[in-house]
């Protein structure tokens, strides 16, 4: 009798285990659709990165994002360059530094206004004079890591600048394979997201949620707040 007991005590334990683990499954399936749901930046600013002549104006809004300014902030200073028809690196260069530090105050970017004129233009020349451009640049790369070469190659671009530029290309240019970024890996980790291509497929959206909702007093607003290991823990 006991020996039945023990077993049906076994069999027991183990229907809740997996109705427990099909549980977890059911969250984290939610989450990721909730994820999926929220537009990655190139997206809000209405580019299409299959197309060449987009891929360079999410290069010109990687290097807006890279600066410490607010997401806002950077949005709207490139729709500022989007309405003055200066988005490729030949209209940067004609447009000349006072022109450029003009746009950039429009949008808000008066921090940060002589410096980024100055390395829009640099990177600008650079690009134009060593390969023409941005294209060709990834065309010349032998993989992954040489691709990044080349691009922190341009004085003023750095790590930031490159992962936030290549993490949404990983679907459209195959040698775009950056590491994950640390504000990624936080928030994957409090969502139970483990797998490396997972958090990789939606590191946009992971970063996104990272800056707007892992923060106090915003945690209550978070999408995705129920899958939250934090949130759990705050309510509890």
């Amino acid at each position: 009798m006991r020996r039945r007991a023990t077993v049906g005590g076994q069999a027991e334990r183990n229907i809740i285990l997996v109705r427990l683990e099909d549980r977890i499954s059911l969250v984290k399936l939610k989450v990721k659709r909730k994820l999926k749901e929220l537009p990655s930046y190139s997206e809000e600013l209405g580019l299409n990165l299959g197309e060449p002549k987009d891929r360079f104006k999410w290069f010109l809004a990687s290097m807006l994002f890279a600066k410490r300014i607010s997401a806002e902030i950077a949005k709207r200073t490139y729709m500022e360059f989007e309405r003055s028809g200066i988005n490729t690196p030949e209209k940067i260069l004609d447009a000349g530094w006072d022109k450029l530090v003009e746009i950039l105050d429009s949008g808000g970017y008066v921090r940060y206004d002589f410096s980024t004129a100055t390395k829009l233009l640099e990177v600008s020349k650079s690009l134009k004079g060593k390969y023409k451009s941005l294209e060709n640049l990834y065309a010349s790369a032998n993989d992954s890591e040489d691709l990044e070469k080349r691009l922190l190659e341009f004085k003023g671009v750095g790590p930031t600048t490159i992962n936030i530029f290549l993490r949404e290309l990983r679907s459209v240019w195959e040698k775009a394979n950056p590491t994950i970024s640390r504000l990624a890996d936080d928030a994957a980790k409090k969502l139970g997201l483990e797998k490396e291509s997972e958090i990789k497929s939606l590191e946009s959206q992971l970063v996104r949620l990272s800056l707007k909702y892992c923060k106090p007093q915003r945690c209550q607003n978070c999408p995705v707040r129920n899958g939250c290991k934090e949130f759990r823990v705050h309510i509890s």
